[in-house]
Formats: structure tokens, C-alpha cells, sequence
């Protein structure tokens, strides 16, 4: 029976460009949990991200996940935890659709990224369709064929060699988009924690205006409210404006906060 093989996340890129203009608004999804992951495609948000990279998550972790949240209209992108031709190739093979690859530095890092999702001519994506989720174990129709115009690769850039070598790598074919990490950024930088810091904005909205003169999207992570709207302002295309774990922490301390009291004159033990 013929199988239906999702819009990528640059394809929801473009029509944003053209249709809509409202940039694309999405969250990290970072607990490992397909319940959790679940319940935020539900949100009504337009992309989530499965992050394995900082995160709990393993394949079968990952496959759950997309499982949990294939019937929601939301794009997911997943962040293998490296750039690595057979990491990517077990991620594909899962059904990531969507790939956001961590700590480009470099136009050939990029290149490498490309090709490890394209089968060959193009690349070097290993051949395990018949054994593959991504073509249900061959139930989609001309899979091979297709396969390469199925996938989308957004890569990112958090450090200041990625930062230099921004518009090479946009110059890339296969590079569909490019997402600004301000917290590495930062740190290469020597700013650890000062991911707010003028110097790292700034690096930030050049990376944002490269990718408008090369004519490709670009995205940036920013849970402060108004550096998301700052961002925004200078042009992103796609945002992270939050993550399930960073919700559930700061809500259960307000909670506690709220609710759970100190008799007067003390304070509680930390460790």
C-alpha cells in the first residue's frame, strides 16, 4: 500500500517565506520521554526539536519519539550527538526526516554532513532500506530513488570558526538552513555564560544577515523573551523559545516557591 513520506522542515521553511512570513516558532524537546514529547506536538507550535546531543535520548529513545508525534502538524528535527557519517546513517534510517547537526565549524564539515544523509553518487548514506523504518521496510514506493529529496539538513553554527566561515557554509548544496547556538558561541568566545553579551549578538545577527544575503533560512536558540523578539527582529526565519525540561524545572521550583515554607529563621539545607 502506498505510505506517505512527511514535508520536510525545509519545505515548511519555504512556505513560511512565501506564504505565511511569520517566522517559525519551536521548543527542545530534551526529557528522553515519547509521553512528554507527545504532549508538546500537541502545543500547537510549529516545529519541535529531539535533542540528542545534551540529552538522555539513544535510538530507541529517539524512535519513540517521532512514533509518539507522527500524528501531530508539527515538523520535529532531531540533533544526532555528532557530525558522524554512521550516526547520521542509523538516524535516517530511524525516519528522522529532519537533521540538525551540531558544531559545523567549517564549509567541509558541512559538506561531510550532506553527504552522509545522500545515497550515493551524491554521498556515502549506507543502503539498508529493506531493514530501514525510513522506507518501512521497503513499503515506500521508489524509496531509494526518492530518498534524498525526503531529508532536510540544517546545521549549526556555535562557534567562532563557524561563526568566520558562515557564508561558505551556507554555500553548501544540501545545507538547508543554518541555526545560531549563542550558548557555545559564547563560550568559544571566551563569554562562557554570557550568552546575552553584545559581542555574541552581534556575532549572532552576522550570522542571521549572511544567511539573507545567500538566500537561506537561518534560526537561532533564545529562551529570553526579548532577545527571542531581538533576533526576531533581525531577521531569523525559525526559533527556540523553550524546552520541556527548563518548563518543568522553573514551574516545579515556582511551586515550591509558592507552597512549601520555611519555618521562620531557617533556611533550607543545600548540598
Amino acid at each position: 500500500m502506498p505510505l506517505r513520506i512527511d514535508h520536510t522542515f525545509r519545505d515548511a521553511l519555504a512556505a513560511q517565506r512565501s506564504e505565511t512570513g511569520r517566522p517559525l516558532a519551536g521548543m527542545w524537546v530534551c526529557s528522553g520521554s515519547p509521553l512528554i514529547a507527545e504532549l508538546c506536538a500537541g502545543a500547537g507550535l510549529d516545529w519541535l526539536l529531539v535533542d540528542a546531543e545534551h540529552s538522555p535520548n539513544g535510538l530507541e529513545s529517539v524512535l519513540a519519539q517521532l512514533q509518539a508525534v507522527h500524528g501531530y502538524p508539527v515538523h520535529t528535527l532531531v540533533r544526532p550527538p555528532v557530525n558522524d557519517t554512521v550516526v547520521i546513517k542509523q538516524y535516517l534510517d530511524l525516519g528522522v526526516q529532519n537533521l540538525l547537526i551540531p558544531m559545523v565549524n567549517s564549509a567541509a564539515e558541512a559538506e561531510a554532513a550532506v553527504a552522509a544523509t545522500r545515497y550515493p553518487p551524491q554521498g556515502v548514506r549506507g543502503v539498508g532500506s529493506a531493514l530501514a523504518r525510513a522506507a518501512r521496510w521497503n513499503r515506500v514506493p521508489d524509496y531509494l530513488s526518492r530518498a534524498n529529496s525526503t531529508i532536510s539538513v540544517t546545521v549549526q553554527i556555535e562557534s567562532t570558526s563557524a561563526v568566520e566561515a558562515v557564508a561558505d557554509i551556507l554555500k553548501v548544496d544540501g545545507v538547508d538552513a543554518v541555526f545560531v547556538g549563542p550558548s557555545d558561541l559564547a563560550a568559544s568566545m571566551g563569554l562562557l555564560g554570557q550568552q546575552e553579551h553584545p559581542e555574541v549578538r552581534a556575532a549572532v545577527e552576522h550570522c542571521l544577515a549572511a544567511a539573507k544575503a545567500a538566500g537561506k533560512p537561518a534560526g537561532v536558540n533564545a529562551f529570553n523573551p526579548d532577545t527571542a523578539q531581538h533576533y526576531l527582529d533581525n531577521g531569523a526565519d525559525f526559533i527556540l523559545v523553550g524546552a520541556d525540561v527548563a518548563l518543568l524545572a522553573r514551574g516545579s521550583e515556582a511551586l515550591a516557591a509558592k507552597y512549601v515554607t520555611q519555618p521562620s529563621g531557617e533556611t533550607q539545607a543545600s548540598y
